[in-house]
């Protein structure tokens, strides 16, 4: 191997490690990035699946693209354009339907139909998550301090963290503790009546978990992903031009543009680690790549235990990695469509196709989702979140034709019988059936459809298990914990060997905090 080439290599071209990477070089670092598929982006990619029908594979919309790396990057000059999904339909069983809508009088006019003290409890609850969702900002931009150690800076980092909490005041920590710990259904029982509201809401605490709306802790995910309403790209929850994978180029863009250097169909085979310190990577090819620090952005497993040799790691290490929680269970799939669904509760053409529809009628259906999962099955009828991406950006779609996406719930990694290769299109079969009955054209509109599955994503885009997140987003998996106590800070037991994926803090969603925290600290550290 010739002498070190690059300052820095990034295993994975996802968009955490594709920030990372945009931070070193804006830093004057030489840095390389390294991704296995074709295309880079991990699962924010937008491909030609079918002649003339682009699709956002798997990862479809954007809200958590934190606004300091937005602007750090200038990503707007390198092609970011997030176009606003300003709706959500909930269609209901009785036929009728529940919408929320960009105008705040016009959603409350609509929740007031259905329940006038619901309509007013929304007031109410809207600005506490507003105010969560605030509490929670600063702890996504800090490393977690490690209260086992009694190091200045694991000290120091309490003593912020403390001072934070205790600013917002016993009625909003109180508030905080119970949003970490309940059910998203509990949590929604104490503020409203009206089941569907619930059951849309609570939605968001089961996504890209194995949890039930009535298990604990999925509050805190419901949390999550509430905070693309109020601090996300344009405040909204939004449909990138061209797709998300058009997200992960613009990063890319700027990276390059900063200097640093992009392979794709560069698998990265093992961290070659010498004397307890990483000093380049092996491809698959054989190929060997210098460098004076090594970035994994691959979750925990496939770092700890096939990029480098355990017996190079601590045991409590390789234990806490043995016990991580990824427990994928979400799926999708991709429709062509030969003209726009015709929806029972609102026909025709309208708003409501240029926002998304959530197929969460009652909370009693997302738990029978949940059954399904819990024993081993796909959800025969899943909870769904959908969007008509041409609606927003025709680019997607040949002229008249229209690309659908479907993300479903529940679809578990561990089947009971069977195997997913077996059992994909049985999954589609599922999803088609269950959205027919809200949209009855849509079998006759449906040119293509592809169907992905956990097994999928572990066999394409490296997700263990199919999880979206790199790991479950559960209270003993965030923070300080994630992704095993003691290594939260990006580093591992072996000098010059990082990790910047979504199973650091502060976790999944197309976010990139964790892309822009690691290099910030590993820009803190002597390695040059």
């Amino acid at each position: 191997m010739s002498a070190a080439r690059y300052d820095a290599i990034i295993i994975g071209g996802g968009h955490n490690g594709l920030v990372a990477a945009a931070y070193l070089a804006r830093a004057g670092r030489k840095v390389l990035v390294l991704e296995k598929r074709p295309v880079v982006g991990g699962a924010a990619v937008t491909e030609e699946i079918f002649p003339g029908f682009k699709f956002s594979v798997f990862s479809y919309v954007v809200s958590l693209l934190r606004p300091e790396i937005i602007r750090d990057l200038d990503l707007p000059r390198h092609g970011l354009q997030i176009l606003p999904l300003e709706s959500t339909v909930t269609p209901l069983d009785n036929g009728d339907y529940l919408g929320s809508w960009s105008d705040p009088d016009e959603s409350r006019r609509e929740l007031s139909r259905h329940s006038p003290r619901d309509a007013e409890a929304m007031i109410q609850f809207g600005r506490l998550m507003q105010h969560m969702a605030l509490a929670v900002k600063p702890i996504l931009g800090m490393v977690p301090p490690d209260p086992a150690s009694l190091s200045p800076s694991d000290l120091g980092g309490l003593l912020k963290l403390g001072s934070h909490f205790r600013s917002l005041g016993a009625e909003r920590f109180h508030a905080l503790f119970k949003l970490m710990t309940m059910s998203s259904a509990d949590y929604l029982d104490e503020w409203f009546d009206f089941d569907p509201l619930k059951a849309t809401k609570s939605a968001s605490g089961i996504i890209g978990t194995f949890l039930g709306p009535r298990s604990p802790g999925s509050a805190y995910v419901l949390l999550h992903h509430y905070m693309g309403e109020i601090d996300g790209a344009f405040r909204a929850w939004g449909f990138q031009k061209g797709g998300t994978g058009a997200i992960s180029n613009s990063i890319a863009s700027a990276a390059r543009a900063f200097g640093a250097d992009i392979r794709t169909d560069a698998g990265v085979e093992k961290v070659i680690v010498k004397d307890g310190r990483a000093t380049g990577v092996a491809l698959s090819s054989g190929e060997e790549i210098a460098a004076s620090l090594v970035v994994s952005c691959l979750d925990p497993r496939r770092t700890f235990t096939q990029l480098v040799d355990t017996k190079d790691l601590p045991g409590d290490l390789v234990e806490g990695v043995r016990r991580y929680k990824f427990r994928g269970s979400s799926g999708k799939v991709n429709l062509a469509l030969d003209g726009l669904p015709d929806l029972t509760c609102l026909p025709g053409n309208g708003p409501h196709l240029r926002g998304a529809i959530s197929i969460s009628p009652n909370l009693a259906y997302l738990e029978r989702a949940y059954d399904d999962a819990k024993y081993g099955d796909f959800s025969h009828r899943p909870y769904m979140d959908i969007i008509l991406p041409s609606m927003l950006d025709p680019s997607m779609a040949p002229p008249g034709k229209h690309v659908m996406s479907i993300f479903v719930q529940y679809a578990p990694y561990h089947l009971a019988s069977g195997t997913w290769p077996e059992k994909r299109e049985a999954l589609g079969d599922a999803v088609i059936e269950t959205l027919s009955e809200y949209a009855p054209n849509l079998k006759k509109i449906i040119l293509h459809r592809q169907v992905v599955t956990p097994w999928d994503l572990e066999q394409e885009f490296g997700l263990t298990e199919g999880n979206i997140f790199q790991g479950e987003l559960t209270l003993d998996q965030l923070f300080f914990l994630r992704p095993v106590p003691g290594w939260a800070k990006y580093r591992t037991p072996i000098k010059n060997l990082y990790m910047c994926g979504a199973c650091t803090h502060p976790g999944g969603g197309v976010m990139a905090a964790s892309g822009r925290l690691a290099a910030l600290e590993i820009l803190k550290s002597s390695w040059m």
